[in-house]
């Protein structure tokens, strides 16, 4: 799949939003970088997500990311498959594991459940995760969306 295909939240609308629809990946590096910059928007300069002897001395590997960043791309994750077709209501999360240095991050997620409302809108019920490249769901979770009329 290429990278346009996996980004493309058209493709999604398309595709519907029923049980079993899937959240297309967004896939972000964490590494300093990133780490840098959600650091400088929030005022989150914290030792253990800069540097390596303090990540260490906590029982780590070296620096790991912010949880709330997880959050962020989850966040970001949702709203480009939802692509103005609804809003995110609810989003929960829990931190497993961090991610690491050079870790490469897949945020996805699935419809598990959909409920037609009496004002004509439609509540989706999606499993979510940031997961590490081997896999492993360092943030597994929950969220809920409402969808406008248009979009059922």
């Amino acid at each position: 799949m290429t990278e346009a295909a996996v980004n493309d939240p058209a493709q999604s609308a398309k595709t519907g939003f029923a049980v079993g629809a899937t959240v297309p990946p967004f896939v972000r590096d964490a590494g300093f970088q990133a780490w840098n910059r959600y650091a400088a928007v929030n005022s989150e300069f914290v030792d253990i997500h800069m540097d390596d002897a303090a990540g260490q001395a906590a029982g780590y590997p070296g620096a790991f990311g912010m949880g709330n960043l997880l959050w962020s791309w989850l966040h970001r994750a949702l709203e480009r498959w939802l692509d103005g077709h609804g809003s995110l209501e609810h989003l929960e999360l829990r931190f497993h594991s961090p991610a690491l240095k050079g870790d490469r991050i897949t945020c996805t997620g699935i419809v598990t459940g959909r409920t037609e409302k009496e004002d004509g809108t439609t509540v989706l019920e999606l499993d979510v995760w940031a997961e590490n490249q081997s896999g492993e769901r360092i943030a597994p979770g929950r969220a809920r969306i409402r969808l406008g009329q248009a979009a059922r």
